[in-house]
């Protein structure tokens, strides 16, 4: 049963593991440098007192035994000084390297293997963007908000450098001279533009349709982009509220039987962006996250219960950093009593309560980004006609331990010229389908990017409004504000209230629907505004007493009159989610805070539920094999870390998603280093060599493990469902393997007994010949990785900063979303990066997690020590109120004015 732990400190057994490392890295020539000393010299000060500059009253600082502060100060200045202060202590090596990424300075400090990297995003501009945003759209209070966390934060690094700031900047040392600069408040505020980039919805569809076109007909790519089944699985909002733009038909989309032909220029860009650290998570449609509210109508407390778990990329430390905000007495003037899940390197709570409302997100996905087709010539690019001039722009790269790059940055009126940094989207430009009356290909269109978060906005404004509401109406208000990321809202207050709100700056367009790359020459493509922000959809205490959002569509298109997007996840999340509060309410039951904890950790795989019956009438003729079968017999389609039935399940899955579709799409979507003998994609080519046999090439994998497609995640499950009734379906088909003596199959049940075989020897060359002794953990294994050092760094500083393995429950598309990409291994890509349940009735009966720990120092108590509780399901007290927050109090920290 999951359950509150608290955790007893371990800081003798820690120093002894620290001393064996230290002698470790000696024997590995290290030793000279690096000594106990080093590691620990980077540990804060947590007790006591310290004096801080620019502080007008004493603050507080609050620590439990698991190193998570709450803050008190008489002034919101004060506040946000003592949070900078605060994050800086414990994440000051996490926040220099963020702020290096969104201003495309990585060379900076890790050299010329970040050349390329840092050319993409300096063409992307978001530093300038933000720097736009900070100077000219931000209120008056934001900005004093900003400038005085900054101030706390450069407070910090006056008094430290070096290793003293974190053991990273001593093996960074290894290689250069590298300084951190001071903060600026631009800093803060361009990671609004990391945020909105990992999250940006449909780009990677564009680009892999688009790349699709190599190789298969637009009947086939539409075959694997089916519609959203809104019949089954229930959109977010079924009953709006009353200014929800509404209408009796969707809006025409412009599809690809309006285009032919084929190109050269997208996978270019693909390539690249794989390439950009994924600060939340792999970029896409195919993730997402959970958050769900239960009106207490229907709750054991009386009051609602909001539940949130955001599925990102896992790393260390963890992206969320848990914090308190409490003014000693709430005023205008300083208006904060806030508690919740933070960025360190940014003010203000995203995720959390205050003492009326509480609130969650999960990604919106709504379709914010278009690809540009650009014909260009000797300094121009084509537009209604005319040959116009772009624009250019110098960037300098400086190179640690080497010379400095020079790059040039083109831009036309729909946005810079990315494919002149990504191959991947080089090549989708290369391919993408356009009309009849396009201008000459040539070698390929140049492909610029339109994304809405490259127009300066005031979201950061949106994080403070949200923080201090007290109703839904002020609630929506602040969400005005939040142009990027579009993100789903849900809502609760102590009135008894629940609600939702879809917020962002979400384009309207003129022609096209934006799931192909559109003409950048023709403007009637061109975005012609942004939907009102008071007909996106909202819902406010709707009738069945419950709101569920889990990246699934948020409205049917029947009953709305704007595009949001096409491209949803399917609804396999949220659709679970819901099944399981209506088992309990539908029977007159109430929910309860574990109740909520339990659908949290639920790990059923609906594809199984599907797919199983089909497998197990199967008539299988190979003991060997019909021995693994029999593992599914019975089988409850739970997930857990030691489900032999799961791990083989898993393996058919992968195995049949790669036989029916992976062999058969183009190179530039299959993972690296698969090669197959392939018909060529190049249509000048003869179909038959000179002895009139098929003429075949080889063709190589090109995408990453964690990206490559088929990934089987619920738009593949809304495939291969669609397909299972037709036997005969082309996609059931696959070639011979005479290496294997296997023969072509034809059919699906031919298709799934060979993927029910590959799967066998598969797991029997992973996990041993004895079915009984097979699991799913130990093949779905999580990993904490440092970010830089961690996956880059000499191999003694790898292990280090890193931490793992865990074997886990779960899969990509249950409700505990352990992700993984069934075309490349079963390693785990993302991950409930934290999870919290709130009630309303008692914030301090409230609970949450994160996955990693509060500090970002190697070898500290608090640096993982959330991470064992977290993958055993177990929950932390969220204490909130003062009486709780000192009955957990450990260390107490005072910040004081300087004399």
């Amino acid at each position: 049963m999951p359950r509150a732990t608290k955790p007893r400190p371990r800081r003798r057994a820690r120093l002894i593991v620290i001393v064996v490392v230290m002698l470790l890295l000696a024997g590995l020539g290290y030793g000279a440098y690096w000594s106990v000393s080093t590691v620990r010299a980077s540990f804060p000060q947590v007790s006591g007192e310290l004096t801080l500059d620019g502080l007008t009253a004493p603050v507080t600082v609050k620590r439990d035994a698991n190193g998570i502060p709450q803050l008190y100060a008489d002034s919101a200045e004060d506040l946000f000084r003592a949070q900078g202060y605060v994050h800086a202590q414990d994440r000051f090596w996490e926040m220099d390297v963020r702020r290096h990424v969104t201003a495309g300075r990585l060379s900076e400090m890790f050299g010329s293997g970040q050349v390329e990297t840092d050319a993409f995003l300096r063409t992307l501009g978001w530093h300038d963007v933000a720097r736009q945003e900070y100077e000219n759209e931000l209120s008056p209070e934001t900005r004093q908000y900003l400038q005085a966390y900054t101030a706390g934060v450069n407070a910090y690094l006056d008094e430290r450098g070096g290793a003293e700031l974190s053991v990273e900047y001593a093996a960074l040392g290894f290689e250069n001279d590298y300084s951190p600069e001071p903060w600026h408040p631009v800093d803060s505020v361009a990671w609004l533009k990391a945020m909105a980039w990992d999250l940006t919805g449909n780009m990677q569809d564009e680009i892999d349709r688009s790349l699709l076109a190599s190789r298969l007909s637009p009947e086939e790519i539409e075959e694997l982009y089916p519609d959203y089944p809104y019949d089954d699985h229930r959109p977010i909002v079924t009953e709006p509220g009353d200014d929800v733009a509404q209408s009796s038909s969707t809006v025409p989309p412009t599809g690809e039987d309006a285009y032919e032909g084929v190109s050269t220029q997208l996978a270019q860009v693909s390539e690249t962006i794989s390439d950009i650290p994924t600060l939340l998570g792999p970029n896409g449609a195919g993730i997402g996250s959970n958050s769900w509210v239960v009106s207490g109508e229907y709750t054991t407390t009386g009051l609602p219960l909001l539940a949130n778990d955001p599925h990102l990329a896992p790393s260390l430390p963890s992206v969320w950093y848990q914090m308190g905000l409490h003014c000693n007495e709430v005023s205008e003037a300083c208006p904060f009593d806030v508690a919740g899940f933070t960025f360190s390197g940014m003010p203000g709570v995203v995720i959390g309560h205050n003492d009326t409302i509480a609130w969650g997100m999960t990604n919106l996905a709504a379709d914010v980004t278009d690809l540009r087709l650009e014909s260009l010539d000797d300094g121009n690019y084509l537009r209604d006609g005319e040959w116009i001039p772009y624009d250019t722009r110098t960037e300098v790269i400086e190179v640690a331990g080497g010379s400095s790059h020079e790059i040039t940055v083109r831009s036309t009126v729909n946005g810079p010229i990315i494919s002149d940094r990504d191959e991947e989207i080089a090549d989708a430009g290369g391919s993408a389908p356009v009309d009849v009356d396009a201008p000459d290909r040539g070698s390929g269109y140049a492909v610029s990017l339109n994304w809405t978060a490259l127009t300066p906005s005031n979201t950061m404004d949106a994080v403070f409004g949200i923080n201090t509401a007290s109703t839904f109406d002020e609630f929506r208000a602040a969400a005005r504000d939040f142009a990027v990321p579009s993100q789903n809202l849900v809502y609760a207050d102590t009135a008894g209230n629940i609600g939702y709100q879809a917020p962002g700056a979400i384009p309207i367009r003129g022609e096209g629907d934006g799931r192909y790359p559109s003409p950048g020459w023709d403007s009637s493509y061109d975005w012609t505004g942004f939907i009102p922000q008071d007909e996106l959809p909202w819902e406010y205490n709707p009738e069945r007493g419950y709101i569920v959002t889990a990246n699934q569509a948020v409205i049917d298109p029947d009953t709305y009159d704007h595009h949001l997007t096409e491209d949803w996840t399917y609804g396999v999340r949220s659709n679970r989610i819901e099944e399981l509060i209506l088992q309990t309410i539908g029977q007159g039951g109430k929910v309860s805070m574990t109740d909520m904890q339990e659908i949290q950790l639920d790990n059923h795989n609906e594809m199984a539920e599907v797919l199983t019956p089909y497998l197990l009438d199967l008539e299988v003729h190979d003991e060997y094999v019909r021995e693994a079968q029999d593992l599914l017999v019975g089988w409850d389609y739970s997930q857990d870390a030691d489900s032999p039935a799961a791990a083989y399940f898993n393996a058919v899955w992968a195995n049949v998603l790669q036989l029916a579709f992976g062999n058969k799409l183009p190179k530039e979507l299959r993972v690296e280093g698969q090669c197959l003998m392939v018909r060529p994609a190049d249509d000048s080519l003869p179909l038959e060599d000179a002895n009139g046999r098929p003429r075949l090439v080889e063709e190589c994998g090109q995408r990453s493990a964690d990206t490559a497609q088929p990934d089987g995640g619920d738009r593949w499950m809304q495939v291969v469902r669609g397909i299972l009734e037709d036997p005969d379906n082309h996609w059931w088909q696959a070639p011979a393997n005479p290496a294997m003596g296997l023969d072509e199959v034809n059919s699906r049940d031919d298709l799934l007994r060979r993927a029910m075989r590959d799967a066998r020897w598969e797991m029997t060359a992973e996990l041993g010949k004895d079915v009984d002794t097979w699991n799913w953990g130990r093949l779905h294994r999580l990993m904490l990785n440092n970010q830089t050092l961690g996956t880059e760094g000499p191999g003694p500083v790898q292990w280090l900063l890193n931490r793992g393995p865990w074997n886990l429950s779960g899969g990509a598309d249950a409700v505990d979303a352990s992700g993984w990409n069934a075309a490349g291994n079963y390693e785990i890509t993302w991950v409930p990066s934290m999870r919290m349940v709130v009630s309303l009735a008692d914030f301090d009966e409230s609970l949450w997690i994160n996955l990693g720990g509060a500090s970002g120092h190697a070898y500290h108590d608090n640096y993982t020590d959330q991470t064992d509780l977290w993958a055993r399901g177990e929950y932390l007290p969220w204490v909130y109120g003062a009486e709780a927050v000192d009955g957990r109090t450990e260390q107490t920290l005072t910040l004081v004015p300087s004399s």
